[in-house]
């Protein structure tokens, strides 16, 4: 706190007395065509910048404020918002109050230091987040909310830049990005070196290096450390300096006309040739990183000294005075008026409303629906030729693969919107084949083959989703979604939460997963744990028992996002997909629905296969297969009437539908493929116990990993455990 308020009189005092740092000036404000009400303008929200970093400090003393990261030393941000136009999509850095203020003062009816405190102060008013936590971002202007320190925003600025190519093409109904727009992401030097920041660089790289449209702008803040950890100093430079597709541009942040000119040469390259660069951006971090973060106690008296000697609004005063724009007393007035304002705002807003109740915060959970046209459907003209000589199989049993397949088809003809990407699903038709003919039917704007990254492949779907498309990305194995899971906690999941439902991106995930597989992967290919999925909040996981099932749900799932604006994660059961029979051979193929016919597995609902009432065996996926496999050795060796509930989505789980299926049971058992720690069966066990006083019964797998060659499936459940588990629970012998 009195390092913040001594720099604070430190400024007043230099420029009263014109002590104002010496540097090499290369741009006037001339050079860099700013108009000395524009070089005001962005003086003014450096300004604000620092008074209000200043006041959530105060406020946070007061204990009338919460957790925040100041954007001292970064106020150079404010010139290269100046640089593009309002309506490019931003995603920002931590840091940059100064860019987002810069924006607001270029829009007229923008109440910015008002908003600004009502988020340090956790407001329930506040226009952002409604309270939930302090993030920079506006619907206004085109700055989603953003909460990583890690730079994992920057796959889906990625995606964002890759769909306004295609948008422009093929118009979503709900497009957000004009067709020559670009966009922007920013982080600092630390985050450079994170593994999702470099597969981002990557992706864009590679992207471009093939020729497709990328207009994305990088914004690399440099301020030379990392909480306590130094970046070498010329590590940013010579890391990115000659990165293939990228282009490189530096400037010192520190000068504000500098920084306006090269940052619009930044904007005319990226807008003009569609393509990503890179800016270097020179800054210093001041009073620390974020809140009990003491800088004394890793860096030397002198080393503080020198940053704070580097101080972007003196160089902004300096520059101003030179110029004669501003005399010194007209920059004194202004930061101190600046500051009055921020701290009489600071007090009104501690006493407006804030989140109270559990329904208070989680209301922004769930995005809320939009209004999508309906759509009449392709005619059978257009439907015939895209499914061609399959068409005529369509009324004959098919796997789940292939079903799979049908449906995606049909539902890629019916909305425009819906667009694929995976690694290997364009010509080769993904791993097992679930879709072929796709990029052939479709064309690579609509099925797009990514290399091979499941951070990019995620963040690709979701900036995509900010744009108005309905993405369908697929990840290879279910074990691969753990090097990306943070973009669904992190990224996707979060974004109705912290912009209180005005940020969206809906997706349909599609994962092949679980085990049973013969001979082929071990863990890695047969990952039967849905732990990483089942704790985030607001998402909707489904997973389907045979082909039929998997087609209607992906209808729902579509209709979800689409409709609902939701994440959905489609878990298919790679062991299903090309699976044949049931009992005897071809007896367990499944027939397509056909999408005339309405046939949707709506969320809320769960399928009931049988009449019997000594047992319900409450099962998902491969479980629910192997449990009709058991159910007839239970009635026709045993005679034991069971009934199949087959839950198909798991989450939200369907509690009301799932006690009234099983009611009048004597038994229940819970069949469960995952790994019984952390496993589905824990959440159902507790429900039949709390709502309906049942102690169930139930089987899943060992706590441990699957291995390859003939005992892929030692550690599941089997057709004879299942058996074995039903008899005891009905209180037979084995």
């Amino acid at each position: 706190m009195d390092q913040a308020e001594a720099l604070s009189r430190n400024f007043v005092t230099r420029v009263t007395k014109r002590d104002l740092p010496r540097w090499s000036r290369r741009t006037s404000l001339t050079d860099a065509n700013l108009a000395p009400e524009a070089a005001i303008a962005l003086f003014r929200a450096q300004v604000q910048s620092r008074q209000l970093d200043l006041a959530a400090r105060r406020m946070q003393a007061r204990k009338e404020g919460f957790y925040t990261i100041g954007s001292s030393g970064h106020e150079g941000m404010a010139a290269v918002a100046a640089a593009f136009r309002p309506d490019d999509m931003a995603f920002l850095h931590y840091r940059d109050a100064a860019f987002l203020l810069s924006r607001m003062n270029q829009v007229p009816g923008q109440t910015p230091i008002w908003d600004f405190l009502l988020a340090f102060g956790a407001s329930s008013d506040d226009p952002v987040s409604g309270g939930r936590h302090k993030v920079l971002g506006s619907k206004a202007l085109y700055v989603p909310p953003q909460t990583s320190t890690i730079a994992s925003h920057l796959p889906k600025a990625v995606g964002a830049a890759f769909s306004i190519g295609l948008a422009k093409r093929a118009p979503p109904e709900h497009r957000v990005l004009r067709d020559d727009g670009v966009v922007i992401a920013s982080f600092g030097d630390a985050s450079l070196n994170h593994s999702t920041a470099q597969g981002a660089l990557n992706t864009a790289g590679w992207t471009a290096y093939q020729g497709t449209p990328l207009p994305l702008a990088f914004v690399c803040e440099d301020n030379g450390i990392g909480i306590s950890t130094r970046t070498p100093g010329d590590w940013v430079a010579a890391s990115m300096r000659e990165r293939a597709g990228l282009t490189y541009f530096s400037t010192d942040g520190l000068d504000f006309a500098e920084t306006y000119a090269v940052a619009r040469q930044v904007e005319e390259f990226v807008r003009r040739r569609r393509k990503p660069a890179f800016l270097h951006l020179k800054t210093v971090r001041l009073f620390g990183h974020a809140g009990s973060d003491v800088e004394a106690t890793y860096l030397s008296k002198q080393e503080i000294a020198a940053t704070e000697a580097g101080d972007p609004l003196l160089r902004s005063a300096r520059i101003l005075i030179e110029e004669g724009v501003m005399s010194p007393a007209e920059i004194v007035e202004l930061y101190e008026s600046t500051g009055a304002q921020c701290e009489a705002v600071s007090h009104e807003v501690a006493k407006r409303p804030k989140l109270r109740t559990v329904s208070e915060v989680v209301a922004s959970l769930i995005p809320p629906p939009r209004v999508s046209q309906p759509t009449n459907g392709p005619s059978a003209a257009t439907r015939a030729a895209a499914f061609g000589a399959e068409i005529r199989a369509l009324d004959t049993p098919q796997h789940m693969a292939k079903l799979i397949n049908w449906a995606l088809t049909d539902l890629m003809l019916e909305h425009p919107e819906i667009v694929l990407a995976g690694e290997d699903i364009g010509p080769k038709g993904g791993v097992y084949g679930v879709t072929q003919r796709l990029h052939t039917r479709f064309g690579p704007g609509r099925v797009v083959n990514t290399l091979l990254d499941e951070q990019s492949i995620l963040g690709l779907a979701i900036g995509m989703a900010h744009n108005g498309f309905i993405p369908i990305p697929e990840i290879q194995f279910l074990a691969y979604l753990h090097n990306a899971e943070d973009q669904l906690r992190g990224e996707a999941a979060t974004l109705s939460f912290f912009s209180d439902g005005q940020f969206t991106n809906p997706i349909v995930l599609r994962i092949a997963g679980l085990g049973y597989q013969k001979g082929f992967g071990g863990h890695f290919h047969n990952d039967n744990s849905l732990a990483v999925l089942r704790d985030i909040p607001g998402i909707v996981i489904g997973v389907p028992s045979n082909g039929a099932d998997a087609a209607a749900m992906l209808r729902e799932a579509v209709r979800l996002a689409r409709e609902e604006q939701r994440i959905v994660v489609m878990v298919e059961p790679i062991a299903l997909y090309i699976t044949r029979d049931l009992h005897a051979e071809k007896d367990g193929l499944w027939s397509y629905p056909y999408p005339a016919a309405g046939i949707r597995a709506p969320l809320g609902e769960v399928g009931i296969a049988g009449e019997g009432r000594d047992l319900a065996i409450v099962t998902y996926g491969n479980g629910a297969y192997l449990s009709h496999q058991a159910v007839k050795v239970l009635r026709e060796d045993h005679g034991i009437n069971a009934r199949i509930i087959d839950l198909r989505w798991l989450a939200p789980l369907a509690e009301d539908a799932v006690l009234a299926a099983v009611k009048d049971c004597a038994e229940v058992l819970v069949v469960d493929e995952c790994r019984i720690t952390g496993s589905q069966s824990e959440a159902l066990m507790a429900l039949f116990a709390e709502r309906a006083g049942k102690i169930a019964h139930r089987i899943a797998a060992e706590d441990c990993f699957i291995a390859t060659g003939p005992a892929y499936a030692a550690t599941l459940p089997s057709k004879e455990s299942i058996v074995a588990a039903a008899l005891s629970a009905v209180g037979r012998k084995p």
